[in-house]
């Protein structure tokens, strides 16, 4: 457990710095959407080039977690699909209590997954990441064109996957890896060094996104998607992870991927197609914190 909570309190810890920050007004206002816009569009692709053009994608272990995390996104969707029903959600509210229970923050997992793993975690979790992001973003835009007020055009919904900077340089990092071309070690260094930006001010954007103000605006959506993110998702992972015999470091990466809060960039999906972006903005700021409490706890199982 001390081992954990080492591992974790560097993460949380900036965490709390950005949510500090921003509500000190430090650096200033102006500072957080270019911030949170440089991580996006171009410190997490280089960090994702960078590994996903390194790793080996064509071997056993990456043929075991491509069919894991498929398994999990899809299982979890169905769930998604049959508690509809009983949650009696409107259409925008489905839409984020979806992306609550499936999404994953990216930024926290890959700097938990760098303290507990080092090297070898990283490139479990570029992998991980090459298949997740694509289709999460895939199986979003589908909740938000089945149950949405405002449905997305096609048209809409294409721009959406085809101009996401996070799919661009997941498929852009499989392509060198695959291909044998691999990165020149010039762009190699300069990707390097952007890389090592991208989790520290990512993590930093993250906590100033916070927003207790909009956990008024909770309610069953909220919970429901508290429950399937922080505790079901992990736990169905440890399981499917022991029984197709994954090894520890991987098992320990997916149930990383698992057990973290969903993705901040949920709120700004919810704004664009038309979902609940206040019921949003209150599961990230739900599970953020709530996950503060709940991953250490679900590691010590790993």
């Amino acid at each position: 457990m001390q081992q954990i909570i080492t591992a974790l309190w560097p993460v949380f810890a900036l965490l709390l710095l950005g949510f500090w920050a921003r509500r000190s007004d430090f650096p200033g206002e102006g500072f957080w959407q270019p911030a949170e816009k440089a991580t996006y569009y171009v410190l997490f692709p280089a960090l994702l080039i960078g590994r996903l053009s390194q790793a080996e994608l064509g071997g056993e272990a990456s043929f075991q977690l491509i069919v894991t995390m498929l398994a999990l996104l899809l299982g979890g969707s169905l769930l998604c699909v049959l508690l509809q029903p009983l949650l009696r959600l409107s259409g925008s509210a489905y839409t984020s209590f979806f992306q609550g229970a499936m999404r994953f923050n990216t930024y926290v997992a890959l700097a938990v997954t760098a303290a507990l793993y080092a090297n070898e975690g990283i490139v479990y979790a570029a992998v991980i990441t090459a298949v997740m992001i694509p289709t999460l973003n895939l199986l979003c835009i589908l909740a938000f064109a089945a149950t949405a007020a405002a449905r997305p055009s096609l048209l809409q919904m294409l721009r959406t996957l085809l101009t996401n900077p996070l799919i661009l340089s997941c498929l852009l990092g499989i392509a060198l890896s695959v291909t044998g071309v691999g990165l020149p070690q010039p762009m190699a260094s300069v990707l390097e060094l952007l890389s090592r930006m991208a989790l520290p001010l990512g993590l930093l954007a993250v906590g100033a996104g916070l927003n207790l103000r909009a956990l008024r605006q909770g309610g069953r959506a909220l919970w429901a998607a508290n429950l399937i993110k922080l505790l079901l998702f992990p736990l169905a992972t440890l399981l499917l992870a022991g029984w197709l015999e994954l090894d520890r470091t991987m098992t320990g990466v997916l149930v990383v991927f698992a057990a973290v809060p969903t993705a901040t960039s949920a709120y700004i999906l919810a704004r664009q197609l038309g979902g609940d972006a206040e019921l949003m903005a209150a599961i990230i700021t739900a599970q953020t914190l709530l996950a503060m409490l709940s991953l250490p706890l679900v590691l010590m199982l790993v």
